[in-house]
């Protein structure tokens, strides 16, 4: 088993792909790792392949629907009561649905999974974060420069787009990223956001059938993209990097600080996203 450094990960949609490539290399660092899954069946295929690839006996498994906010809430209090710290925590997870979905809280699910499930997680570990700092969290985004309609974060009025859909959730990652980091600062708990970049994914594997033009696009394109492995280079690089301590509030692409989309830079455009999330999660602000 590799030396444990002391120090805890919690990484979501760990079982597959980017995830499952960030937590091995954590492992193989010595990091104590703690990885969620929907699934116990491949949650648990993978927690045995991420031990032997890393040669560490250290990684765990907690299981919840991240498009659920009761079972969000679960994994918080599951976490707290098996585990003292949290040094690292990467929001990870993240979906495309090809029609329009609800979550069990009747929320769009592509704004559930990809930003509120963030949104919500991170407040429900932020004391734990605080008490294990100097502490990092980590957001997985997408550089796609578009913008969320603010009046419409559901789709409620618009005829669904799926892929547009999925953009927005995004952009909301990074909306949420710059102010929490404005909301956190001088707390020794940094937040930033990483493009993996374009790579090999299971993105909306499990979100209903597939489009015939996107499956035979996945077809032709998939062995020219990037592995795993190369994007979690990218994600390991924000969560681990020495002469990142102490920076938050940044978006990142390869190991360079990049431009993120002009409306996550718009003081009261992420202050409406927060409030919108606020609303949507039950959260409340005073918890920052």
């Amino acid at each position: 088993m590799t030396n444990l450094n002391g120090k805890t990960a919690l990484i979501t949609g760990a079982n597959s792909g980017l995830g499952q490539a960030t937590a091995i290399e954590l492992a193989k660092r010595g990091w104590h790792v703690v990885m969620v899954a929907r699934s116990r069946e491949r949650g648990e295929a993978a927690q045995r392949e991420i031990q032997a690839a890393s040669g560490s006996s250290a990684v765990e498994l907690l299981l919840a629907d991240l498009a659920s906010q009761q079972a969000i809430r679960h994994l918080a209090l599951a976490y707290k009561q098996q585990y003292r710290h949290l040094h690292l925590l990467i929001n990870n997870v993240g979906n495309s649905f090809f029609t329009r979905q609800v979550s069990p809280d009747g929320i769009e699910m592509s704004l559930a999974v990809n930003h509120l499930a963030a949104f919500l997680l991170t407040h429900l570990l932020l004391d734990t974060l605080r008490n294990s700092a100097p502490a990092r969290i980590v957001n997985v985004g997408t550089r796609l420069n578009t913008a969320m309609d603010l009046d419409d974060l559901q789709w409620e009025r618009r005829h669904y787009q799926g892929l547009a859909a999925y953009a927005q959730s995004k952009v909301g990652n990074l909306h949420f990223t710059f102010e929490l980091a404005q909301r956190l600062s001088g707390s020794a708990v940094t937040v930033n956001c990483v493009h993996p970049g374009v790579f090999r994914s299971n993105l909306g594997k499990n979100a209903g059938p597939t489009p015939l033009w996107m499956q035979i696009a996945e077809t032709l394109g998939r062995p020219f993209l990037a592995p795993a492995e190369k994007a979690a280079e990218r994600v390991l690089y924000v969560a681990t990097a020495p002469e990142l301590d102490g920076v938050t509030g940044k978006y990142f692409g390869n190991r360079v600080e990049i431009a993120p989309p002009p409306q996550t830079l718009d003081a009261a455009a992420r202050a409406r996203v927060w409030v919108s999330s606020e609303r949507l999660t039950g959260v409340q602000s005073e918890r920052v």
